[in-house]
């Protein structure tokens, strides 16, 4: 019997701890090809959701993947996130949650051998980039602060997550 993480597991309750505690949940994802999320918000490989209740639609937080509708720029997106992908989920007002490490993405990992009478399984959504021919568009999306350097935080700004390896 294969062990069962317990990432989807922790995932749940401090979402569920956030919402509770009138905190608003944000999840940290490394995208590849395994997750669907607007690529003209993806910055160094990575992307930072709001899955608070009002900014999500038919959010489902399953063992294997997260996903719900979201708006961008006010247009409604289907977003796809495999548990795998995931770096953190955290509260946004104050920064506490929970990191994980992603040494092995859903993109990365082996398919399963499969026996050749059982049916085969429904994939995940690809991921795939259409180039942007409007200028503006590249001015809506916020800029991804740069916390590559060794400087403290500053104060009084939005909180933001520091992954410590």
């Amino acid at each position: 019997m294969p062990d069962i993480s317990t990432k989807p597991y922790l995932l749940r309750a401090i979402y569920e701890w956030c919402t509770d505690s009138g905190f608003t949940p944000y999840l940290a994802v490394k995208v590849d090809a395994a997750t669907t999320v607007p690529m003209e918000y993806v910055r160094k490989g990575e992307i930072i959701l709001n899955i608070s209740y009002g900014a999500t639609s038919s959010l489902k937080m399953d063992n294997d993947a997260v996903h719900f509708r979201a708006r961008f720029a006010g247009v409604s997106r289907e977003i796809y996130v495999p548990v795998q992908n995931v770096l953190a989920i955290y509260a946004n007002e104050n920064g506490q949650g929970m990191a994980f490490d992603v040494s092995t993405t859903a993109a990365e990992m082996p398919a399963p051998e499969t026996d050749a009478s059982a049916p085969a399984p429904a994939t995940a959504p690809a991921l795939s980039a259409v180039p942007d021919s409007s200028p503006d568009t590249a001015q809506e999306a916020p800029p991804a602060p740069d916390n590559g350097g060794d400087e403290p935080p500053k104060k009084g700004g939005r909180p933001t997550l520091t992954r410590i390896k």
